[in-house]
């Protein structure tokens, strides 16, 4: 069993195809231990730290800070056995590797490298190498190989004239192009959509990046920074970002939305807030009119629970547990992490999950599994000074609720014109599922939580 061991990158949930190195969290030549974090992807779920598989010596990193990796391929080579000496010479096998121009070499038996009986070992759709083997460099040291006699040749015919590059069509605009490839073209701000690949079945090959580099046309300018003197910036789409806006357009487009408002004298529930925060038990937890908001919503899903359900097709699935998404705003995008069976909790467990999740969040270390699952969702924009807005159901989900600020206003109350907190909540919901009555009774009820949570609890439970 060899010592080295090359640690391929994991597929981290959900079926994601690939990540973004974000941050090496250890060096070549490092000593390491089982489990010990070395890396922090990003996916289009969230950051995560991958920890090492074995412990031992890093020998080599494959790949560096920002480069996109596709799932199983490898990023580490850790030698398990620092303490054997130094690590053994390249076999015979390895020293027959094929090397493919621009890209890793390719060893005997695996693909794009020699297969028995003299074949090529090939991806479905990719086709045989068509270059000429030829072999990697000899390890200092070693004897030299004879080479074959020279065998006599008839003369060779000119070369044809070769056929001019033919664009192949890709479905959904696809691209033919490897890893390296990929990586070269970000790091040179090269679009590849449009670039003609004079490649194996026409994919995209290094000469081809560097042709369109040094043609103005075909670059695009895609660097997350602005430069001195330019008037544009251009954003990659990537990560999280690109999932939220994937997931927002198949919402948008699929589901029926309908949003309606209500605005609520939340007076007691600021002052019930208060009392908390004054009660021996709860001075170590941080309490903020969310908890309120959250607390209400659970109770009014009690009542209405077809409000938490799912539109299937056929049927509708009307799930009798809530996980609870609260939308957070991170340096990576909009995330929306989600407190699983959030009905069991009680009030101070639910404050502690909501000052995890969002703890969690802004330090960017929420797992992908935290943001699957969700039932029903809550965004905050009250924390950004805004009355309330029209948010977009997360897909799969029939309502979402929008908390605005909370401000205070004159109000009449009990017949008088009072300074009063007042805010405003937005519902949207799946019309296929929540018509106009039921949603209105849901908010009616959410709305006189907030106003009144004592009576609330006393009157509904």
């Amino acid at each position: 069993m060899t010592r080295l061991k090359e640690f391929n990158l994991p597929d981290l949930g959900e079926g994601l195809t690939e990540g973004e190195i974000l941050k090496w969290l250890v060096h070549e030549g490092d000593t390491i231990t089982l489990n010990q974090p070395i890396v922090e992807v990003e996916t289009a779920k969230a950051a995560v730290e991958i920890p090492a598989k074995w412990a031992g010596k890093v020998t080599r990193i494959f790949h560096p800070e920002g480069s996109m990796v596709e799932v199983g391929q490898p990023i580490i080579a850790i030698d398990t056995d620092p303490g054997a000496g130094d690590l053994p010479a390249p076999s015979a096998a390895s020293l027959a590797a094929v090397e493919v121009a621009g890209d890793a070499p390719v060893e005997p038996g695996l693909i794009g490298g020699p297969a028995p009986g003299g074949r090529t070992a090939v991806l479905v759709g990719y086709g045989p190498r068509t270059a000429v083997a030829k072999r990697r460099p000899r390890a200092s040291g070693s004897a030299p190989v004879q080479e074959p006699a020279a065998v006599p040749q008839e003369p060779t015919p000119p070369p044809k004239p070769a056929p001019a590059p033919v664009a192949v069509a890709r479905p959904n605009g696809a691209v033919l192009a490897k890893p390296p490839v990929r990586k070269l073209a970000r790091d040179l701000g090269v679009d590849l959509v449009g670039i003609v690949g004079t490649g194996p079945n026409g994919s995209i090959s290094r000469d081809d990046v560097l042709s369109a580099q040094s043609a103005p046309a075909a670059v695009t300018a895609a660097r997350p920074a602005r430069a001195a003197g330019e008037r544009e910036e251009r954003i990659p789409v990537k990560g999280v970002r690109k999932l939220t806006a994937e997931n927002m357009v198949a919402s948008a487009f699929t589901a029926p939305h309908v949003t309606e408002f209500l605005t609520v004298d939340v007076t007691r529930s600021m002052k019930a807030l208060e009392r908390l925060k004054a009660n021996r038990d709860w001075r170590d937890v941080r309490v903020s009119p969310l908890l309120m908001v959250a607390k209400a919503a659970l109770v009014a899903l009690r009542r209405h629970p077809v409000v938490n359900s799912t539109w299937a097709g056929d049927e509708i699935v009307v799930k009798h547990y809530v996980n609870l998404g609260i939308a957070a705003a991170t340096q990576r995008g909009l995330i929306v992490p989600n407190i699983k069976d959030a009905q069991d909790l009680s009030t101070r467990e639910l404050a502690d999950a909501l000052n995890a999740l969002v703890g969690t969040a802004r330090e960017g270390k929420t797992p992908p599994a935290d943001m699957t699952g969700g039932t029903f969702t809550i965004t905050s924009v009250g924390v950004f000074g805004v009355d309330t807005g029209t948010p977009i159901l997360p897909p799969g989900e029939a309502a979402i609720l929008c908390f605005g600020a909370v401000r205070e206003q004159p109000w009449v109350h009990k017949g008088k014109v009072k300074v009063r907190q007042v805010t405003t909540l937005g519902l949207s919901f799946d019309h296929r599922i929540i018509d106009g009555e039921l949603g209105s009774k849901f908010l009616r009820d959410l709305g006189a939580f907030l106003e009144d949570p004592e009576a609330a609890l006393l009157a509904w439970s």
